[in-house]
């Protein structure tokens, strides 16, 4: 049996920089062009560090493949042939001959930067608009043939002019839905008159586009609608809009040509967003939009997924640029909306059935509160008028505690006796409170059982694991299920009968795009020469662990074990553990028998004190020395145990250690444990397998010369954390040429800032004066520490990076890197390589016949290696889709690599097969991974980093890197910065694996 990545404990390397906190402190210089003209030159940091604080100079434009530092057109690089048993070996040439190596650390692991650069020209541009992403080298050849589908429909591109005018709507509407009905209603009343029977469509905002042109350039209209959100009391009022339609512009249509047929650069933005926007305006009245996609309660039954809330059903739209022309990509979607419940039954859904027979407490008065702020209502006790508000809040008192003035003289009358006499309605749950709506100043009461919630709201909070399962479940589909649903979808949407498709001569075709694919070869892996099997070729991506022997298998001798759950015996634990230790030592490594002290039980609550006593205890019995593993067995479902055993290890006691489920001491398998012994073995320092290609020196443009590989990722808080830090993390490889070995920087900073700001910085040290720092100056030291050799190219795979952001990501954190590389040494400037990993996309590939076994894996998905850089992708920049994982269920999503500058000047062979070869290094399991592993790593790093914040930081959230000392720091920002705590020294020289 294959070894699956296991889902329920959550470890990752990293390791917490100990001696920054200062945010980004770019050099302000003015922009020059580089004498060669091929790519960007390094910048110093000069004297005068008042100005440098203030501007990051961009990255040079991507004119021209460079040459001669690392790169060739071939695969065929310069390579060295060797024994697998030695390492790969390089003439040791400087990069600049005679200049002081600063690439050495000081005694104390810091790096000291004395050397005044010299001035290095830059030819960084000075904005997005002088900066061209790097163009496609060509089509990739390696690998078998075949052909997909993919979930693009071609769009036939308009002949017609498309214009856009400016809408000013007074008084002025916040609502897009509003607005939207305002200009329904003018369409309706002006389309055949003053409008030209035009039919436009709009955007919800401030925008209209047209077919042609309207009669006129400026006019003013009247349009009245009737108020249906008006007050409790009154009749509903009638609201008059003028509204000014002016034309602005028109799009260039030739441009969009060009752009599709690769002849130019800019994608003419203005043209593609009328298009979108076109395509989009009949399911915009048909279904409830949200974002990109459109839902409705009618494509499928809703399934409930607890507590008041239910799945929906829908689409995904998007009209894309690509090599065949516009691409209309529809992919399939389910939300979390809140269920249309008559509040009463919402409530009691929230906190059980007996609420009507019984006080509400503080607990659920909180609650309900929490899930009902913000949700509209309407009002059921008036028969036919059914008007809407928005709740703000509950009464604090009952509802037969509630009184009104209903006149100047202060005569009070109950909420009870007013619905009475006023509805004739009788409040029947008069012990629960008010809904409160309208704003503070002009609050309103309803009874909860008077008021129904509106149907189409989406659900935007945090699920809780329930809700997750249930909308898992849903949104799981197979990939023949998939494929017929999204036809399905683009039948019934019926481009070719949509008034607006035709008004604007857009045609959509209804059969899925058919594209060329190739499947790339699985890597052979090596493993110890002391096993059965010394090298093994997976297979459909996956392999085991049988007759096989990590190939550096690692000594732990000192280890104890700590129980958290109580339904496990002592005796059981321990059986347990010696399970475990035979597995390690089955499976190449030495691993002591017995625990240093007795397996410890402790209750969850006391973690910190158990753990402490367990340290304490253990370093007693071995006089000193260390515990180099500490197992934890904890209950299922452990709330914040998990994430609080973590921060305890790792920031305060400094111990690794290695959590397992209850119901996995219970139910010893053996992959399981197989699995388990892979993380320990990397956690204590091990390898468990490499690329034979790796230690044999054939990998091009990773093996000729010192290689690093750089991993970067930014995780956000969550929707309803408006004030908690993201958390950065970069992960760089520590070892050549087997690139498997991975160490880790994490940093908190701005809420929901996507660039790193850590990358590179510098600050004040009242001794040694202006000290540079960063997570990839640490991380290139930390490498030529590990191997002896200073990196001579760089290869960063970027993660988590939307479209629009592609310009400003690769501006700043180039920019960021080379001036990190420029700190360490004069014209220290290794080739670097910028590919943005996308997994958020919405492209799926599918089976040409899903009948075809030989085409698909046992899921029925494409098989791992499938590749395509053709048809779907961009018409001219360097992209490509790859599937490098096998399903296990649901449709399997590609990664999408975009290489947005590349020095390295890589074939699409050979950043294909790179990619999907590191895929199968993943040290967590012996399957092939659907993300490349450094991205993967850094995406795992920045999720642990959120267990280390503590609860006042997650809740007031602050701009903050990870720092263990304060000494020399200079804060940057308006508000306080609040480190990450540090990791103990001895944890961060190993890996993190969850």
């Amino acid at each position: 049996m294959p070894i699956r990545q296991m889902k329920d404990n959550s470890e990752q390397h990293l390791v917490i920089k100990n001696h920054l906190q200062n945010t980004m402190n770019p050099i302000q210089r003015t922009p020059k062009t580089a004498q060669n003209g091929k790519g960007p030159a390094a910048g110093h940091e000069p004297h005068n560090t008042k100005q440098s604080r203030n501007h990051t100079s961009p990255p040079t434009k991507n004119k021209g493949r460079r040459r001669g530092r690392g790169g060739r057109k071939s695969d065929q690089g310069d390579v060295c042939m060797r024994p697998s048993s030695r390492h790969c070996t390089v003439a040791q040439k400087p990069v600049n001959p005679g200049s002081a190596d600063i690439l050495a650390a000081t005694s104390n692991g810091s790096i000291q930067n004395d050397h005044n650069l010299p001035g290095m020209e830059m030819g960084f541009p000075t904005s997005s608009k002088s900066l061209n992403f790097a163009s496609r080298p060509g089509f990739g050849q390696v690998g078998t043939k075949c052909i997909v589908k993919a979930n693009h429909f071609f769009a036939e591109l308009p002949d017609k002019d498309l214009n856009q005018y400016d809408v000013t709507i007074t008084p002025e509407v916040t609502s897009r839905t509003m607005n939207r009905a305002i200009m329904a209603e003018l369409v309706k009343l002006y389309k055949e008159s003053e409008l030209g029977m035009r039919l436009p469509a709009y955007d919800g905002r401030k925008s209209l586009y047209t077919a042609g042109e309207f009669p006129f350039s400026w006019k003013e209209f009247s349009v009245k609608l009737v108020d249906e959100d008006d007050g409790i009391n009154g009749p509903k009022r009638e609201r008059e809009y003028k509204v000014v339609v002016k034309f602005v512009a028109r799009a260039n249509m030739h441009h969009l040509g060009q752009f599709l047929a690769g002849k130019r650069a800019d994608a003419p933005q203005e043209a593609l967003q009328i298009l979108d926007i076109v395509l989009r305006e009949l399911s915009t009245k048909r279904y409830c939009p949200i974002g990109r996609s459109f839902f409705s309660p009618d494509i499928r039954a809703p399934q409930r997924l607890g507590d008041g809330l239910e799945s929906w059903c829908g689409f995904y739209q998007s009209i894309r640029p690509t090599q065949m022309g516009l691409s209309l990509n529809i992919d399939m979607a389910s939300a979390a909306f809140i269920e249309p419940l008559p509040v009463i039954e919402f409530v009691a859904q929230l906190v059980g059935k007996d609420l009507l027979s019984r006080p509400l407490s503080d607990s659920d008065r909180v609650k309900i509160k929490k899930a009902l702020r913000g949700v509209k209502v309407e009002v059921t006790h008036r028969g036919n008028v059914r008007r809407k508000y928005r709740v703000s809040g509950l009464t604090s008192q009952p509802t037969r505690e509630l009184v009104f003035p209903v006149d100047d003289n202060s005569t009070m009358k109950s909420i009870v006796e007013y619905f009475q006499e006023m509805y004739g309605f009788t409040i029947q749950h008069t012990h629960l409170p008010c809904l409160q709506v309208g704003n503070q100043r002009k609050a309103n009461y309803l009874p909860m059982e008077a008021c129904k919630i509106v149907e189409g709201q989406r659900y935007t909070k945090r699920l809780n694991e329930r809700q997750i399962t249930a909308l898992l479940k849903v949104t799981c589909q197979r990939p023949r299920d998939r494929e017929h649903d999204i036809l399905q979808t683009v039948q019934h949407n019926a481009y070719d009968q949509d008034p607006y498709a035709k008004e604007f001569g857009v045609k959509i075709s209804e059969k899925l795009a058919s594209v060329e694919a190739r499947i790339l070869p699985a890597p052979w892996l090596k493993y110890h020469e002391t096993g059965k099997e010394k090298d093994c070729l997976p297979q459909v991506g996956q392999w085991n662990m049988m007759n096989k022997k990590m190939i550096n298998g690692m000594t732990v001798s000192r280890w104890a074990c700590i129980n958290f759950s109580r339904s496990v015996q002592e005796s059981v634990a321990r059986g347990f553990c010696i399970e475990l230790a035979q597995m390690c030592q089955v499976s190449g490594m030495e691993f002591n028998p017995e625990p240093v002290i007795p397996i410890y039980s402790a209750r969850p609550e006391l973690v910190e004190k158990a753990l402490k006593h367990v340290y304490n205890a253990s370093m007693n019995k071995t006089k000193g020395k260390e515990l180099e593993l500490l197992l934890a067995i904890l209950p299922d479902n452990n709330g914040s145990l998990y994430g609080d055993l973590k921060r305890i290890c790792e920031t305060d006691l400094g111990l690794i250690s290695q959590c397992c489920l209850t119901k996995h001491v219970f139910k010893i398998s053996k992959q399981y444990l197989a699995n388990v012994a892979l993380k320990i073995n990397v956690k204590t320092g091990g390898r468990n397998t490499v690329l034979l290609d790796a230690i044999s020196c054939r990998i091009p443009l990773v093996s000729d010369i010192p290689t690093i590989i750089f991993g970067a990722d930014v995780t956000h808080p969550e929707n309803g954390e408006d004030s908690s830090p993201s958390i950065a993390a970069v992960v760089a490889s520590q070892d050549w040429p087997e690139v498997t070995k991975y160490a880790g920087l994490v940093c908190a900073q701005a809420h929901r800032q996507e660039l790193i700001q850590d990358l590179y910085k510098t600050w004040q040290d009242p001794a040694r004066g202006t000290v540079s720092g960063g997570m990839i100056r640490d991380l290139l030291v930390s490498f030529r520490k590990a191997t002896g050799q200073k990196p001579l190219r760089i290869i960063f795979y970027r993660d988590g990076v939307s479209e629009g952001q592609f310009y400003q990501v690769l501006l700043y954190e180039l920019d960021a890197i080379r001036k990190a590389c420029a700190s360490l040494e004069p014209n220290y400037q290794p080739p670097v390589t910028f590919i943005v990993v996308q997994k958020r996309h919405h492209t799926r590939l599918f089976a040409n016949s899903h009948r075809d076994r030989s085409s698909t894996d046992k899921s029925g998905n494409i098989l791992p290696g499938t590749v395509v850089d053709s048809k779907i992708c961009h018409p001219a920049e360097f992209d490509f889709y790859l599937c490098s994982h096998a399903g296990i269920q649901g449709t399997s999503r590609p990664a999408h690599y975009h290489v947005l500058w590349d020095e390295n000047n890589f074939t699409a062979d050979g950043i294909q097969s790179l990619t999907n070869n590191l895929c199968y290094t993943y040290a967590r399991c012996t399957r092939s991974v659907s993300v490349v592993p450094p991205a993967y790593y850094a995406h795992l790093a920045a999720f642990r980093a959120r267990f280390y914040m503590e609860p006042e930081m997650q809740e007031n959230g602050s701009n903050s890197c990870s720092n263990g000392q304060n000494k020399g720091t200079r804060v940057v920002g308006e508000s306080g910065v609040r480190p990450l705590p540090a990791l103990k020294e001895n944890v961060k020289r190993v890996m993190f694996y969850c």
